[in-house]
């Protein structure tokens, strides 16, 4: 477990070094995986209809749910690697 963990913290410094922002559905899958990946199922209550951001990221996070951290981790180790090529 700790090569995936050193993976992605390493896939968490590597993203910043993009060249180009994906676009917003990576980000969002991005975002879902690495919360996924560092804190587990999603938590908190839904943000507000008027919070379109917020409310994305909820359910991008909640399509995640029993994802174990490990496999949310690694998807997202893959995934930036991809951008990177």
């Amino acid at each position: 477990m700790t090569d995936v963990n050193d993976a992605f913290e390493n896939a968490q410094k590597d993203i910043k070094t993009l060249s180009e922002k994906p676009d917003d559905g990576t980000l969002l899958k991005l975002y879902a995986l690495y919360k996924q990946g560092s804190v587990g199922d999603v938590q908190g209550d839904k943000p507000g209809f008027f919070d379109f951001v917020g409310a994305a990221k909820y359910e991008a996070w909640e399509k995640l749910k029993g994802i174990q951290p490990e496999d949310a981790k690694q998807q997202y180790v893959d995934l930036v690697n991809q951008l990177l090529d």
